[in-house]
């Protein structure tokens, strides 16, 4: 359960960070700009066409409907890393990690409450799970292999 919630969490990072890498201007937009591509056949992207800007979330669905590759987590990893590790090190701490981790919980569930005891639990469990060669800390890599298994 906690790597599924974990693996939501990445996705829902990593759909706007993958929704903006684009390969140029696609022919027909009124702005030169890249549609979103659709998940489904009703749903229409923002590039001029039928539907509104609101018709941009299904990358967002499409994530939720499907796990995280080991490539997006990663590059999700290498782009919000360094918001988290506060001191710099190129590690994070238990402290560190659990404010990302709540962070992650919070936008899959907002009633998440960071200073109650279950969520502490959940939060100790999990570095202890990523923590694979028990030195207190996590690397990229470290974090990287957690958030990617499921």
């Amino acid at each position: 359960m906690l790597k599924f919630a974990m693996i939501a969490g990445v996705a829902m990072i990593a759909a706007p960070v993958l929704a903006q890498t684009t390969t140029g201007p696609v022919q027909g937009s009124p702005s030169g700009t890249a549609a979103v591509p659709s998940s489904t056949p009703g749903d229409a992207a923002v590039s001029g066409q039928q539907g509104t800007p609101t018709d941009a979330v299904p990358m967002q669905s499409a994530a939720r409907e499907q796990p995280a590759t080991g490539s997006q987590v990663a590059q999700v990893v290498d782009t919000e890393f360094p918001t988290y590790d506060k001191n710099g090190d190129g590690k994070l701490s238990a402290t560190e990690f659990g404010g990302w981790m709540v962070a992650l919980k919070s936008k899959t569930d907002p009633t998440t409450k960071p200073d109650a005891p279950e969520t502490k639990k959940w939060v100790s469990t999990a570095f202890a799970q990523a923590d694979t060669d028990k030195n207190k800390s996590l690397t990229k890599t470290e974090l990287t292999s957690f958030l990617s298994q499921g």
